[in-house]
């Protein structure tokens, strides 16, 4: 019965959306609607309202989906959604400001002589209005009024030039900022965790292990990761067009001729810098900031909404009398802001120098400059037209739209798990033969199709919840939740374009003139929707275009991981070995000069310490070798091995799946205690043995050496991590205490600064000076050697002089007798650190430098970059994991 109440559901959410119903109330007025009827049929027929639910109840679907509704707003992390509204006024905003006809028209001059020159400036404008204004309706629209005419008039094909302006303007949705990528980053959000939890559950079932390696887990995604990762495959889309039109126009001449006309004089350029500079300008500042790692999305996001209204207020006074006034005023003061934080360290609480006061001026002074010309820039969007108070309409209209179908689609979501539909798709997908990659197929398939009939946000809502944790969960492409989001956007993206219901297609009928038909646009996006599939093929061939820009941005930001972070392990391992490779050489000519000094005269633990340390750095290499050396062996087996492990494993499932039902069902047999339930008792124990039976056939297709060869396999990587964390022990042995020393010496001056303090306290406890200020100066004078490497003696010492002073314990002899202790340890110190700081520090820190890259990188805080871009660029590919589980 779950499965007709499913359908159920399935059809009530067809019929509402076919028939009209707002999206908005169709999502979560299916699934009440279907969960109640379950609920009341259930309790009609057996009595419990629960009866025809998968697990669970009525009450507990709906709380459930009523808790994601609350997990939209309320939750603090969750807060990706923030962006949607910013990035919307943004897109109005400049929209209303008229700044499509600007480029349109200046483009159409400059590409017009190129063969295709006229579609190549809309691909072009399109491209730019998709990364300032993002919204499909209204760059499809402009264009279809500006452009089309234009192209028509040029003798364009009706085809290609509808198809260029439909297909151009849907690229909004995947070059950022996207309202697309927004969405499906915070749907993924929670796939990750459902997929991470799958993941841990597969891997304690197949090992027996309670806790799985953290370099396993599912790698989540952000809003700006999303951004990050679309940036290339939005290039690549927009390359892809301008090529296809090119070589169509130069192979057929006649469907799309080159546009002579026109001066490229002083006045041209002059207008081509005014319509292109201020959105690239605002492109710059809002991916910019993102990509370097300076604002988070939504801080990009209020960042180009107040972008857009600084150039709306310009563009709205265009022509006249102090039209860019505002904007200029705004440019200066930003310039003076960046200057004061450039020159000046400005902060109010630290206000100790004429220079401090003078920076924090400038940066009031500035600060009000801008704030100024932002009020100056609003008032004129308000006055005139009335243009801000429309755009802060359309943008709470579009805004809640969004909002709400996100919240009907949790409910959705909630009610398909309910009945069971995850389940059902999951163990389909599963069975399916071919591994992760047909499950992607279909899944793209899926999409695909209902893109002819639902919106993308429907799409993102619906699918993508119960489809991600599916795919992101299976080890054996080990993909990133970034990399599939793009994946589904670029897929989502032909939503736009594929008859009949491709919202593109209705803007471009609204504005098209009569002579262009319905079929000529239908005909024209064909070859588009073909490009956006081959797009889609390249990126799914080349995962490096999507996940590299963000491992990059993340791997070299301020917060990037240590490089002793777990998931970096293979990479950074992966770069050691090279750098051994390329640079064995002159790390062995390092350490054996650096074998070479005399360390005699250090103390016994550093002296040690450090001839061990060349030791371990001889044997490092020779122990990564023979890491990959296993891990070469490892290779060549795990395709045989990873055939069975595959079949056994789907066996596996089955089983557990029959244990589950077999345990079900004994549970209804133990509550059947009235004799009038004898006849269906014993069905339910026929069932129950004829289970077993099933469970016992499939137990015996198992090969009977698959504990044998599970055993093998697993110890070569049994044998290949304790390589590895012998490698790891070795490299840590050769770096700290070098490091160490190191350390010690170059603390040498601050050493030697503690003497004339430290000869005080002790004449002043010779002469019986005030215990209270004395007490004062020790302590001032601890914390301070704290902070002094290899000073540890004195510091001790000095804590116990603090001791003896103290009101309970006061005495002033046992105080001076530890101090005479402490200036004896310190002497001690001197004579070998200035032998050290002459002999062997400079030998010693060119040793350092040699080997940091490799056998101290992970004692390092960060990658430096280039290691960064290296790591970068080995994450960007899936590897497969699954021989593990």
């Amino acid at each position: 019965m779950e499965l007709v109440f499913l359908a159920l559901l399935i059809f009530l959410m067809a019929l509402a959306l076919g028939s009209g119903y707002p999206v908005a109330f169709a999502l979560p007025g299916s699934a009440i609607v279907t969960v109640a009827l379950a609920a009341i049929v259930g309790y009609a027929a057996t009595g419990n309202p629960d009866a025809y639910f998968s697990h669970g109840g009525p009450w507990q679907w709906l709380s459930a989906g009523v808790t994601n509704l609350r997990g939209v707003y309320w939750e603090v992390e969750r807060d990706t959604l923030i962006a949607i509204p910013l990035f919307i006024f943004m897109g109005i905003m400049l929209q209303r400001s008229k700044i499509a006809e600007d480029l349109l028209v200046t483009m159409a001059q400059l590409f017009g002589p190129v063969p295709g020159g006229l579609g190549i400036s809309v691909v072009f404008v399109g491209a730019l209005l998709a990364a300032t204004t993002g919204i499909v309706g209204a760059t499809v629209v402009a264009m279809g009024l500006i452009s089309l005419p234009a192209m028509l008039r040029n003798n364009y094909s009706k085809s290609l030039a509808t198809g260029t302006i439909a297909a151009s303007g849907t690229l909004g949705q995947i070059i950022p900022p996207s309202i697309v990528l927004i969405i499906l980053a915070d749907q993924l959000a929670s796939a990750v965790d459902q997929a991470g939890t799958a993941r841990k559950a597969l891997y304690k079932s197949a090992t027996g292990e309670l806790s799985m390696p953290s370099s396993f887990d599912v790698v989540s995604t952000s809003a700006g990761e999303m951004f990050l990762g679309a940036f290339v495959p939005g290039m690549l889309l927009v390359a892809i067009y301008m090529l296809f039109i090119l070589i169509y126009a130069l192979i057929n001449p006649k469907v799309a001729p080159a546009v002579h006309g026109g001066t490229f004089d002083r006045a041209f350029f002059s207008k081509l810098a005014l319509a292109l500079f201020p959105p690239l300008g605002l492109i710059f500042l809002v991916l910019g900031s993102i990509l370097a790692g300076i604002a988070t999305v939504n801080q990009a996001g209020a960042i180009g909404a107040v972008g857009a209204i600084m150039m709306a207020g310009y563009r709205l006074k265009s022509g006249e009398k102090l039209a860019y006034a505002p904007v200029l005023l705004g440019l200066a003061s930003l310039v003076l802001i960046l200057g004061v934080l450039l020159v000046f360290e400005p902060n109010v609480k630290a206000i100790d120098t004429t220079k401090d006061a003078i920076g924090i001026a400038l940066g009031v002074i500035g600060t009000v400059g801008l704030i100024i010309a932002i009020g100056w820039s609003s008032l004129r969007a308000f006055k005139i037209e009335n243009t801000l108070q429309e755009v802060m309409i359309e943008t709470a209209k579009t805004t809640s739209l969004v909002f709400i179908i996100l919240l009907g689609a949790a409910m959705l979501t909630a009610a398909f798990r309910a009945f069971g539909g995850e389940e059902l798709v999951r163990d389909f997908l599963n069975s399916m033969p071919g591994g992760f990659w047909s499950k992607f197929i279909i899944v793209m398939a899926v999409i695909f199709i209902l893109g002819f009939f639902l919106d993308f946000i429907e799409i993102a809502v619906v699918v993508v919840p119960i489809v991600a944790p599916i795919l992101l969960a299976d080890p054996s492409a080990n993909i990133t939740a970034v990399w599939l989001g793009v994946m589904i956007g670029l897929n989502i993206q032909t939503s736009f374009l594929t008859p009949p219901f491709g919202f593109a297609l209705f803007y471009l009928r609204g504005v098209a003139p009569a002579i262009v038909k319905t079929v000529d646009m239908y005909k024209g996006v064909i070859a588009f929707i073909t490009l956006q599939l081959i797009a889609l093929a390249i990126v799914g061939l080349y995962p490096q275009l999507v996940n590299y820009l963000p491992n990059r941005s993340s791997l070299t930001s301020e917060t990037a991981p240590p490089p002793r972070n777990p998931r970096l392990n293979y990479c950074v391992d992966r770069y050691i070995a090279d750098q051994f490779l390329t640079n064995g050489a002159a790390i062995n000519a390092s350490i054996a000069e650096a074998r070479q000094l005399n360390l005699d005269y250090l103390p016994t633990r550093l002296k040690s310490g450090v001839e061990k340390s060349f030791d371990a750095a001889e044997s490092a290499p020779a122990l990564m070798a023979d890491a990959w050396k296993a891990d070469d062996v490892i290779n060549d087996k795990v395709d045989d091995y990873t055939t069975i492990q595959r079949v056994v494993r789907a066996i596996e499932a089955e089983i557990a799946d029959l244990d589950l039902r077999i345990k079900d069902l004994k549970i209804d047999i133990g509550r059947m205690y009235s004799d009038d339930l004898a006849d269906a008792k014993k069905k339910l124990e026929d069932r129950v043995a004829a289970l077993e039976a099933e469970r016992e056939t499939l137990g015996a297709e198992i090969p009977a050496d698959w504990k044998e060869t599970y055993g093998n396999f697993h110890k070569l990587l049994k044998d290949e991590s304790l390589l590895r964390s012998k490698y790891n022990r070795a490299a840590g042995e050769a770096y700290k205490p070098v490091a160490e020393l190191i350390a010690v010496l170059q603390s040498n001056g601050a050493y030697m600064d503690l003497k004339p303090e430290l000869m005080k306290i002790q004449d002043d406890l010779a002469a019986g000076a005030d215990p209270e200020p004395l007490l004062a100066s020790v302590e001032e004078l601890a914390s301070r050697i704290n902070d002094i490497e290899g000073a540890g003696d004195i510091s001790s010492g000095l804590s116990k002089v603090r001791r003896n002073l103290r009101d309970r314990t006061l005495d002033v002899e046992k105080a001076s007798e530890e101090m005479e202790k402490v200036m004896a340890d310190y002497e001690a110190q001197i004579d070998w650190r200035n032998q050290a700081g002459t002999n062997l520090l400079p030998t010693l820190e060119k040793y350092e430098r040699t080997i940091r890259g490799t056998m101290g990188i992970r004692e390092q805080r960060k990658l430096d970059q280039d290691q960064a871009v290296y790591v970068a660029g080995c994450q960007s590919s899936h590897r497969d994991v699954s021989h593990y589980f």
